[in-house]
């Protein structure tokens, strides 16, 4: 189709288009060259352009624009307010997807373009060897539409921020390796002279033991539970509101530049299981008033209280199996430590701890990854049953229900080992039991942040590896492979009509694509992994950047070769997601508050240091966390049954706990130390939540969430449209005025018999160009 058998209209949107190019073009070049706006530059003002292009060239991946000669693609639609009026772009999709006698070499041309666009992809983009560079994000956006390219957009922003948290988390992790040795606590527990009996850890079985035996887990616990996990722990939440920050203004640049910025969602059209139960409903009223009256009916909330009453039961009946099964897994805690101190193996006899925490880890993983998919369904159910009325308040609504029950599967057990455990034990003597069998667990003498971290590292790691990777690339090709098996041709025939079917036929063998939320959900609840626990666990960031960068390619790969082409979607942001994220952040603000005050030592340390210590240094803080307990006031029947394998008789053994000792007037009571402790805890608590969220809102604040030049480019196209737009009302006005004035200068020629014949309305509106340049431009 050639430029000139196109209609007027189009003409004009043409020519303004290249109108438009230009001046943004030329306003840039202005923007950079303008002395008050260097500020923006100031970073770059020590480097030349070349030199920063030529060492980040290795990076961009080779994705030249191909475009035939005889189409110009515009990329800037003539009014974002008037989106129908971009006949271009809308015509050059209609011939990439639909194939017509008349436009045969034309829809071969665009075709290839097709295929050129998808080999360009898969070389640049879904290959594990270009894992260093960036995306070609205009590319994606270009062959899957905007709302899959602003997902791989925030999926490589979220993977370049974790570059910088990786790097603190490991210099955070060697600090604390660094200083293992010098690490006082750690060495008054290793120290070969300590004599300290400790009470049993489980009833009859267990006998006392010596706190040089807890020397390894106390080495190991310093590692990520040292001064330098506060500093982390405040960087992180810092990183995330910059994250949250970072990503507002990347998506304003995409929304200017993908012509998203006056894009309006378009009102959704009612589901078909909507309108069904609508139907439903006004077949039910005519069969019993006898009306035919037709009357327009929606569902309103009496209609769906059933539905809201069962979703409300069937989400805390997944809620109560989540924690019942977290309460068996401690039962099995329970049960196998006792099991196996009665085994009479001394080396598992030393390997208790370590076998219980890995393997009740290893069963949470496995318990995690099956109700995943369970609860996927259940929540799919839930939803369809509450019958939403359209597509995104469905999807809203799935996506809330699948976070919260996957998010309580995932964080449960964390969230018993880092709050709940060793706290509801009670002491010697008087212990807390369950069934009146199983005592309750005890942390280890350096806490439980040991066990934490490794339950954070097996579920994050296992998840990962096995959820996010293993079952992306395998269930998609088990599917196929199935279906192939389930053919009941040959491998021959099968081969001979794969030959003769074309592409898109072919492609439709593949896997549907189902949605983006299965995707996103596998980053928010890795985010929540990153940002939550990470007081505990500090190279969280750098096991997620390691993921990252495989899941990206992984997931380009899957769109590309496991998936069919998904219909193209125009969307501005990323939806209810960004809210999610939000709200993980502020929550793990909350809970690292928690993590630092409650599970690590770091305030009984800083209490003891500032308030106890008779030289202000942290000798004789083992013995002063250690309470007294006289064994003779053990519970008949829950005394150790061999008490003298140390060759003499134990008369006192010590526990982790700041109560009274048994001499005193008030036997095995809470001390003053226990309230002074939980006092600082508190208030630390409180003075880290306001102080980071205040942080937070400074970041907020300083950081605008429009870059300065796009802000400065959209005010400049506002102010050119206006002027354009005024400019055109003024020349409609002249021609009105023009064709007026030529007419009754015509009547009077007639009624004055005059043979001189008016110019025709072209070389009137050719006459008026000459004095306004730019309407010649827009009518010619």
């Amino acid at each position: 189709m050639l430029l000139t058998d196109l209609p007027l209209n189009v003409k004009i949107l043409f020519v303004y288009q290249i109108h438009m190019l230009r001046m943004k073009a030329r306003d840039f070049k202005k923007f950079k060259n303008d002395h008050k706006l260097q500020t923006f530059y100031m970073p770059f003002s020590f480097f030349d352009d070349t030199l920063i292009s030529k060492i980040l060239e290795p990076l961009h991946p080779h994705v030249e624009e191909h475009q035939p000669k005889n189409i110009k693609h515009l990329s800037h639609t003539f009014s974002r307010e008037k989106q129908h009026l971009d006949v271009f772009n809308t015509f050059y999709c209609q011939l990439t997807y639909f194939s017509t006698h008349t436009l045969t070499h034309t829809h071969a041309h665009t075709y290839n373009i097709c295929e050129y666009l998808l080999q360009l992809l898969y070389e640049e983009w879904a290959n594990y060897s270009v894992f260093y560079k960036y995306q070609p994000i205009g590319l994606v956006r270009k062959y899957f539409g905007e709302k899959i390219g602003l997902y791989f957009a925030w999926l490589g922003l979220y993977t370049q921020m974790l570059i910088p948290a990786s790097l603190v988390g490991v210099i955070v992790f060697l600090y604390g390796c660094a200083t293992v040795d010098d690490n006082i606590p750690s060495m008054e527990i290793c120290h070969p002279r300590n004599n300290i009996t400790m009470c049993p850890l489980c009833d009859r079985v267990c006998s006392y033991w010596k706190l040089s035996t807890a020397c390894g887990t106390a080495r190991a616990s310093h590692l990520f539970d040292n001064p330098a996990t506060v500093f982390f722990s405040i960087f992180m939440a810092l990183w995330a509101a910059m994250f949250m920050e970072h990503w507002k203004r990347r998506q304003m640049r995409l929304n200017y530049e993908w012509d998203l910025t006056g894009f309006e969602d378009e009102e959704d059209h009612p589901r078909a299981e909507y309108e069904f139960k609508v139907m439903q409903k006004s077949l039910r009223k005519r069969q019993k008033s006898q009306d035919k009256v037709n009357t327009i009916e929606k569902l309103t909330f009496q209609d769906r209280l059933p539905a809201y009453m069962t979703n409300i039961v069937m989400m805390l009946l997944m809620i109560g199996v989540t924690f019942a099964i977290v309460f068996g897994v401690i039962l099995y805690r329970i049960s196998t430590k006792a099991a196996l101190h009665m085994s009479s193996s001394l080396i598992t006899r030393n390997h208790v701890q370590l076998t219980v925490k890995t393997t009740a880890a290893i069963i949470n993983l496995v318990v995690i990854l099956i109700l995943d998919e369970v609860y996927g369904a259940v929540a799919r159910w839930l939803t369809v049953l509450e019958a939403p009325k359209t597509d995104k308040s469905f999807e809203e609504r799935l996506i809330f229900k699948t976070f919260i029950l996957k998010f309580v599967n995932a964080f449960s057990p964390i969230i018993y080992i880092a709050f709940f455990r060793g706290r509801l034990v009670g002491r010697p003597g008087s212990y807390l039991y369950v069934f009146d069998s199983y005592r309750m667990e005890e942390c280890a003498h350096g806490g439980c942040l040991m066990e934490l971290c490794i339950q954070l590292s097996i579920t994050m790691l296992g998840k990962q590896l096995i959820q996010n990777n293993l079952f992306e690339i395998g269930i998609p090709k088990l599917k196929k492979l199935i279906r192939y098996i389930r053919s009941k041709q040959g491998a021959f025939q099968e081969e001979e009509r794969q030959k003769k079917l074309t592409r898109y036929e072919t492609d439709h063998f593949l896997e549907p694509f189902g949605g983006l939320t299965p995707e996103y959900m596998e980053m928010i609840i890795q985010f929540g992994f990153v940002t939550l626990f990470v007081a505990s666990f500090p190279l969280a960031p750098l096991f997620a950047l390691l993921n990252n960068i495989i899941e990206i390619r992984l997931d380009a790969k899957k769109f590309v070769t496991e998936l069919r082409r998904p219909v193209a979607a125009r969307a501005k942001d990323i939806g209810i997601w960004y809210n999610i994220l939000r709200g993980v952040a502020k929550v793990a603000v909350i809970i690292n508050a928690f993590v630092i005050s409650f599970t690590s030592d770091f305030i009984p340390r800083m209490v003891y240091q500032y308030m106890y210590s008779p030289d202000g240094s942290m000798h004789g803080f083992v013995n002063h966390t250690l309470s007294y307990f006289n064994v003779s006031h053990f519970q008949d029947g829950k005394e150790p049954m061999d008490p003298s394998h140390f060759g003499y008789p134990v008369v006192i053994c010590r526990y982790k706990d700041y109560r009274e000792p048994p001499w005193s007037n008030t036997p095995y009571e809470l001390s003053k130390e226990f309230w002074a402790v939980l006092a600082v805890r508190l208030a630390f608590v409180i003075v880290f939540q306001n102080v980071v969220m205040l942080m937070n809102d400074i970041v907020d604040w300083l950081i605008p969430d429009i870059p300065k030049d796009i802000s400065l480019q959209i005010h400049k196209e506002k102010i050119l449209l206006v002027e354009l737009f005024m400019k055109e009302e003024q020349g409609k006005s002249y021609i009105i005025d023009s064709s007026t004035s030529a007419d009754g200068k015509e009547n009077c020629s007639k009624h004055n018999n005059n043979s001189k014949v008016a110019p025709p309305r072209a070389q009137m509106v050719m006459s008026h160009s000459s004095r306004h340049p730019n309407r010649f431009i827009l009518l010619r």
